[in-house]
């Protein structure tokens, strides 16, 4: 800790070294008139001690400023930044603090960078190897294009084209290009829906709707829908086959509480936020082709902080996952 790093004011450092410096100069004036030191040598005397004393405690003031400098010299040039020493608790402790703190949020927006970009080019490279594989094997004659063949093809085409639509939707959600529509959506309606949704493409699951009559929230319905069928997807995708997905819905206070409950391996805690993050799966197992895309909870957490709610990994009994998804509940009086 440096000399003043405890006063909380950058004038009041500045005025003690000021004053400091007054007094050292009175004090060497007092002792050179009473030694019968020559009047015109005094000034050099009393600058030197004060820039003796001043100058330590003036470079420890600024030494923050002179680590951010550095620091944005680095950042420019695409080197990374050391972490800025800020222990004064005036306004430049306090700007150091700030800035070490936007230096630590641009680290972790380049590694996401980093890792979304190996990330998309695994994701991609996967079906289209599979699809170039087969379809060489077809053009040499070493397999025919028999039709469960192509269907296989066709299955990696629509991996493509459902993960670069989602990449664009969540593009367009990170940067507002996507207008939110917020009207009253009757949740009751828009669960059934999306269930039976889910039952079309996975038949052997069984997906249960438990919604009070006449429940209903603020929000842009299509994006609402998104969630909700994205929440299934994920929860019949993990589930056993045979085994039951519920959604629940209930009105907490002002606010609207969905639970999408499956019967699969769960999620662990120390992997609770992580899975919201793009590309990231908890059961590694499944980055193939039995797996998802890695985006679709990502897209959940971006349309659910947009209108305003929260949704998170809940613990519960037994094997499973339990996703909570709080959203305002609508003020609207029906007509």
């Amino acid at each position: 800790m440096r000399p003043l790093d405890r006063i909380r004011s950058i004038k009041l450092k500045f005025s003690i070294v000021i004053v400091v410096a007054v007094a050292i100069s009175a004090l060497v004036s007092t002792i050179g008139l009473r030694t019968g030191i020559p009047i015109w040598v005094r000034p050099f005397i009393s600058a030197t001690i004060a820039l003796a004393v001043t100058y330590p405690i003036a470079r420890g003031m600024t030494s923050p400023l002179r680590e951010m400098v550095a620091a944005t010299e680095d950042l420019a040039a695409g080197r990374p930044a050391g972490p800025i020493c800020s222990t004064s608790r005036d306004e430049v402790g306090e700007l150091a603090r700030s800035f070490d703190a936007m230096r630590t949020q641009l680290d972790e927006v380049d590694r996401q960078r980093r890792d979304l970009v190996a990330n998309v080019s695994h994701e991609l490279r996967t079906p289209i190897s599979a699809l170039r594989a087969t379809l060489e094997n077809i053009v040499d004659g070493v397999e025919p294009a028999e039709p469960e063949v192509l269907q296989v093809m066709l299955r990696q085409t629509e991996r493509l084209s459902r993960m670069v639509a989602q990449l664009l939707d969540l593009a367009r959600l990170e940067s507002g290009g996507s207008p939110m529509h917020p009207r009253r959506v009757d949740l009751g309606p828009l669960l059934a829906q999306a269930a039976a949704e889910a039952r079309l493409h996975s038949p052997d699951t069984e997906v249960t709707v438990t919604c009070p009559e006449g429940l209903a929230l603020d929000g842009d319905p299509e994006r609402i829908h998104q969630v909700v069928a994205n929440l299934i997807e994920n929860a019949v995708r993990h589930s056993p086959p045979g085994e039951q997905v519920r959604v629940e819905a209930d009105a907490v206070g002002d606010r609207v509480e969905l639970r999408v409950l499956d019967a699969g391996p769960g999620i662990p805690p120390d992997e609770a936020e992580r899975v919201f993050e793009r590309f990231y799966r908890a059961d590694r197992s499944r980055s193939g082709s039995g797996g998802g895309s890695g985006l679709g909870l990502a897209i959940v957490r971006w349309i659910v902080d947009l209108h305003g709610g929260d949704v998170r990994v809940e613990e519960r009994p037994g094997p499973g996952c339990c996703m909570t998804v709080v959203l305002p509940a609508c003020t609207e009086v029906p007509t």
